[in-house]
C-alpha cells in the first residue's frame, strides 16, 4: 500500500459471501451488523495506538465481546492477515494494537 493512502479494510476483504461464520451466524441477519463492527474497529485501531477493549468501546460504541471477536477476525486471511498485538496491564486487563499489513 502506498504510504500516502489511508488504510481501507475493503482493500483486504475477500469477496462475498464468506466473511463471517459460526454456529449462530445467519448472513441475512448478521452481515450488515458484523461488517459495520469490523469496519469501525479497523478504523479505530489502524493508527497503531494501544487501546483497551473499554477504550475501543468508547470510540466505536460496540460491545467489548464483539470488539474482541473482530480483532481476532482481523488476524485472518479473509480480513487481511493484520498483526494484532496484545499486552497485559495486569489483573486480566489487556491493551491491543493493530498493525495494518501492506497490500501486496
Amino acid at each position: 500500500m502506498n504510504t500516502t493512502e489511508e488504510p481501507n479494510l475493503f482493500s483486504y476483504l475477500t469477496p462475498e459471501p464468506i466473511r463471517f461464520d459460526g454456529p449462530a451466524y445467519e448472513s441475512e441477519r448478521d452481515d450488515e451488523r458484523l461488517t459495520g463492527q469490523v469496519l469501525r474497529i479497523f478504523n479505530c485501531m489502524k493508527d497503531g495506538k494501544w487501546r483497551t477493549l473499554a477504550e475501543i468501546e468508547q470510540i466505536t460504541h460496540d460491545p467489548q465481546a464483539s470488539i474482541s471477536a473482530q480483532l481476532r477476525h482481523l488476524r485472518k486471511k479473509r480480513f487481511g492477515e493484520h498483526e494484532v498485538n496484545r499486552r497485559s496491564l495486569g489483573r486480566g486487563l489487556f491493551t491491543y494494537q493493530l498493525i495494518v499489513r501492506e497490500i501486496r
